[in-house]
């Protein structure tokens, strides 16, 4: 009892802090992110805002980058409500593309920077964007739609040039470094729209989600407050910023409070506690697989020796969790819950191992979450005699909801696409009329109120910190004349996180492996690549002819226990046929995925 009174007076604590920092936010307020932004940099000029590499930017810096951005934005004739597309990996010119161009009062769709072919078309095309600012080292991937672009859509190339495009960096060089005349936001509200931030579904292809600016507030804030952070922090941003948990959460924990993001385009396990000695890193945002990169480190002298006082996040796995607390002796760990375009956001404030949140009995009334039965076989949720949705008490396993109210973090403004919005609501859940979101995550709780994650539902599965879906991955598989039909799923692998993809083929040729990974480089993002292939003479259906995707996923990949062949990616070979001793290097962690 008293460890958990302990307990209660840190979350309380903890939560006020965070509480404090949003509660202030409103629809109908014409603070926007951009003004947010502006204060933080007049209030903090000469303090390090951003470092990349060899780069370092002031907030001075930013805001003078932001400004010219914003002018030249002006200077085309862009007006608010129409949006600027932008393809381009971790650095500071990312930062100050959307901040000036949101000044200007235009939106911004952030395009994940892995993306290509089809994929990379649709994310451009629903965007709606006539302009495409995309970075240099991009270009390979730009070529994969250039015959498709539209012609009424300009590239401008930056941070270096590509053929075909205007130079980006030249035009901003010389546009004007004023403040942007803020008359014109005049109208823009926090409920306005302020970036289109992509999240993949079960259509496919990704979805855009809206992002207003009060959404965006309430992330930077949020974790400005939870975290604690201050002006002498070093957060090391290591996640893409096309996401919201780097590029809002963390950036935010930084440049609201006057500390430093320490950006990197990618992260590395060999050099991440070089790169916290060289830049004195208090904070980092992580992924569970990127933890799981740490902890499968050869131990080393003194790596528990560090100035890491916070790590923040989500998907880190129990078994994960306790070793990094054993190895690393990171002093506090802030694990969180959250998806771009939902409502529902718990954070595990007082660290809980294994818990992604909590919300204690007596304050559930100020929260807008439940857990509700779900039905595995049909994908809709149980409901009552009364045809109202049926509450999980604690340890049993259900859907999480979250209400859709008039709050700002019971918002739900959706994605540019009206049908896939309405998929996402629950109606008369505990009441008729009332509208919840689906998260479509599987959690239980226990009875201190801790939220725990279980599983994802639907064709979309997680791999290396990314939603893949299925059916974008057998668009790709079907594209080839010797492939009759394809189904992928996931499949969990010891040691990982989330779960790898796996394709099931009926194919009338022998297949030429080899030729086929090349197709899957060329069509799909890596993390989207099956990492296993198993042949089938054909594909059984259940009786409304659905493929029984959910035995092929229970039936794993074990030759043996599948009494069938199976092949495995190989960084070299293409994909190699798995023996007994590749399968034992998986189940031992030593095969590399």
């Amino acid at each position: 009892m008293l460890e958990q009174l302990k307990r209660d007076g840190v979350f309380i604590n903890r939560l006020f802090a965070t509480l404090r920092r949003v509660m202030t936010l409103k629809a109908k307020s014409d603070w926007l992110v951009c003004d947010e932004l502006d204060l933080a940099c007049t209030t903090w000029p000469g303090h390090v805002a951003m470092k990349c590499g060899a780069d370092s930017w002031s907030y001075a810096d930013l805001k003078t980058y932001a400004d010219r951005v914003g002018n030249f934005v002006l200077d085309l004739g862009l007006k608010r409500g129409e949006t600027v597309a932008l393809f381009m990996p971790n650095r500071p010119e990312y930062v100050g593309l959307w901040f000036g161009i949101a000044k200007a009062g235009v939106r911004t769709a952030l395009i994940n920077s892995n993306l290509q072919g089809a994929a990379l078309k649709h994310s451009l095309d629903v965007s709606g964007a006539k302009h495409l600012f995309v970075d240099a080292t991009l270009h390979e991937a730009l070529e994969t739609i250039r015959d498709d672009l539209p012609p009424d859509l300009t590239v401008w190339s930056a941070c270096g040039e590509i053929e075909g495009a205007r130079p980006l960096d030249a035009y901003i060089q010389s546009s004007s470094a004023d403040n942007v005349n803020a008359n014109v936001r005049l109208g823009l509200k926090q409920g306005d729209i302020a970036l289109y931030i992509y999240t993949s579904g079960t259509t496919g292809l990704p979805k855009a989600a809206k992002v207003t600016h009060m959404k965006a507030l309430t992330y930077m804030r949020g974790f400005a407050g939870g975290t604690g952070a201050r002006p002498e922090d070093n957060i090391y941003i290591t996640l893409p910023l096309y996401h919201a948990t780097g590029g809002l959460c963390a950036l935010g924990a930084a440049l609201l409070t006057g500390g430093t993001a320490v950006l990197r385009e990618r992260f590395s396990a060999s050099q991440f506690w070089a790169d916290v000695t060289k830049y004195n890193i208090t904070m980092f945002v992580y992924i569970g697989e990127l933890c799981r990169y740490l902890i499968n480190q050869d131990e080393r002298p003194g790596e528990d020796r560090h100035s890491i006082r916070l790590a923040f996040g989500n998907g880190l796995r129990p078994d994960v969790w306790a070793e990094m607390d054993r190895r690393f002796k990171i002093p506090r760990i802030l694990e969180f819950y959250g998806s771009t375009e939902g409502n529902v956001s718990l954070l595990n404030l007082d660290g809980k191992q294994g818990a992604v949140g909590r919300i204690p009995r007596w304050l559930s009334w100020a929260f807008n979450v439940v857990i509700v039965k779900y039905n595995a076989e049909t994908g809709a949720l149980v409901r009552d005699a009364h045809g109202h949705c049926v509450v999980c008490k604690p340890g049993e396993v259900g859907e999480a909801l979250g209400r859709i109210g008039k709050k700002p973090r019971e918002a739900f403004v959706g994605y540019t696409s009206q049908r896939e919005s309405q998929r996402k609501i629950a109606e008369d859940v505990l009441r008729k009329g009332d509208r919840w979101f689906r998260t479509g995550d599987l959690m239980k709780t226990d009875k201190h109120g801790y939220f725990y994650f279980v599983d994802r539902l639907g064709d979309t599965f997680r791999w290396k910190g990314e939603n893949v879906a299925t059916t974008e991955v057998e668009a790709a598989l079907g594209l080839r004349d010797d492939i009759d039909e394809a189904i992928v799923y996931g499949v969990t692998v010891p040691h990982t996180e989330g779960k790898a993809g796996m394709a099931a083929l009926v194919m009338h040729d022998e297949p030429n492996w080899a030729d086929l990974a090349a197709h899957l480089d060329q069509s799909l993002p890596d993390y989207a690549i099956p990492l296993f292939i198993r042949r089938l003479p054909a594909l059984e259906t259940t009786g409304t002819f659905k493929y029984r995707k959910g035995d092929l996923a229970k039936a794993g990949y074990d030759p043996e226990r599948l009494g069938a062949e199976v092949w495995v990616r190989d960084a070299k070979a293409g994909y190699t046929l798995l023996t007994p001793e590749t399968l034992e290097a998986i189940r031992t962690g030593s095969f590399r995925v």
